[in-house]
């Protein structure tokens, strides 16, 4: 009688070139602790054991199987991660289990939680006094759970609308607060960021809300306002720009990021809120966008995107053995100002709307002086796998998001093939 299931070996008679199906992921790596104790299950324990812990080699040079994906997010991750991924996926680390298998209250999956916690405050340099979120829903819904956790109905807070997310996050506040926004780009088409000197911020704001790096628009602080009430707040939607260089996390009451520009695959949401603003939510609050819930449980108080923050971690490894932060923001400079210069030397052929001394290191947007030709850029350098290179919906044109993940020969190819195009229709 036939078997009616594919087994392993049956696969690989069937498919002799999908060697790696079988492929050993046990051999060099330290299995986990069966009975650990208490304390094996805390930061500093699961941060002390490491060297057992096999750390992705920094990015290499992008395989030939692979295209540049110059997408704003999902976005590119280190092929070392994947790599990683890849080899950890049947059976992590001796565990007889994937990681999408594990109970998100095991001891295997608090270890990896709890190692990437520690980790992301090693790269952050994150203070003892602030707690690190692993949530879910976007950046977005934390456009409502901001205000529902630090605000009464009635505080006055204070937004700067430098893009379109920027804007949906003032919007959703005004649900739960009273917000207002004190300066938005709109006018000129977010192509700028205001001098701070000259904001009038409202005295009795709870807090000063800015979007650190619009994805869209590509424009990014490269410094941050101080509000002018000393008891108000600084709160940054990161989202595009986490880990993409050092930050003063002091600076801020609450720093939030989606995952997937820079961090990890889209379904985490990273929260680091300062402590003393946890507990204060209004009674509306549901029980998913109540921090004081989540900081109680660790994170963990329903299933969380376990798979995702896995992947969270295994880059938080990536960036610390690159260097940390100083080291990958001396990369990413490197590459967009490569961009930016092709672009400006162009003379004209290639346009980049936004102010030089605000124009963000992760995403490029830029325009053909003949926009006739846009769509055919676009087809060509698909056809080149450099792909993902079309604007965004809302504003048209090209974007290149070029992300910590993002090697430098998909930049250096991207503005050759640049030049090859001007060359052939300018």
């Amino acid at each position: 009688m036939a078997m009616s299931a594919t087994t392993p070996n049956s696969f690989l008679v069937k498919n002799p070139n999908h060697h790696h199906f079988l492929k050993p992921t046990t051999t060099h790596l330290t299995p986990f602790p069966i009975n650990p104790s208490p304390k094996s299950l805390s930061i500093t324990c699961a941060a002390a054991t490491t060297t057992h812990i096999p750390t992705p080699t920094p990015t290499t040079p992008q395989s030939q199987d692979r295209v540049f994906n110059f997408a704003a997010g999902p976005a590119t991750l280190p092929e070392s991660v994947l790599k990683t991924a890849e080899s950890e996926l049947y059976n992590w680390r001796g565990s007889g289990m994937s990681v999408m298998e594990m109970s998100h209250r095991g001891k295997e999956f608090l270890s990896i939680i709890q190692k990437a916690e520690s980790d992301l405050r090693t790269l952050l340099n994150i203070p003892s006094d602030y707690s690190v979120l692993f949530l879910q829903g976007g950046a977005t819904t934390q456009f409502a759970a901001i205000p529902l956790n630090i605000c009464k109905p009635d505080d006055p807070v204070d937004y700067i609308v430098t893009g379109s997310w920027g804007d949906k996050a003032y919007k959703e506040a005004t649900k739960y607060c009273k917000p207002s926004v004190i300066w938005s780009g709109k006018p000129e088409k977010y192509t700028r960021i205001p001098s701070f000197d000259g904001l009038e911020q409202n005295l009795h704001a709870r807090y000063l809300h800015i979007c650190a790096n619009e994805t869209i628009h590509g424009v990014e602080f490269k410094n941050y306002p101080t509000p002018s009430n000393k008891d108000a707040l600084l709160i940054a939607d990161m989202s595009s720009n986490f880990c993409s260089k050092p930050v003063d996390v002091s600076k801020f009451g609450l720093i939030y990021a989606g995952a997937q520009k820079n961090v990890g695959p889209s379904g985490v949401t990273i929260v680091i809120v300062r402590k003393d603003l946890i507990g204060g939510a209004q009674g509306i609050t549901p029980v998913m966008l109540d921090y004081k819930i989540h900081d109680e449980n660790n994170s963990l108080y329903n299933t969380p995107p376990c798979y995702g923050i896995y992947m969270c971690g295994l880059v938080f490894e990536d960036l610390l053995a690159q260097g940390g932060l100083v080291e990958v923001e001396k990369r990413n400079l490197k590459k967009a100002n490569l961009l930016y210069d092709a672009i400006d030397g162009s003379n004209g052929f290639y346009r980049c709307p936004v102010e030089k001394s605000v124009r963000s290191l992760m995403n490029v947007p830029f325009t053909l002086e003949k926009s006739e030709l846009e769509a055919e850029f676009v087809k060509e350098a698909s056809k080149e796998r450099m792909v993902q290179l079309k604007g965004h919906r809302s504003v048209g044109g090209m974007r290149a998001s070029i992300y910590n993940a993002m090697p430098l020969a998909g930049v250096e190819k991207l503005v050759a093939f640049m030049k090859e195009f001007q060359a052939r229709h300018g």
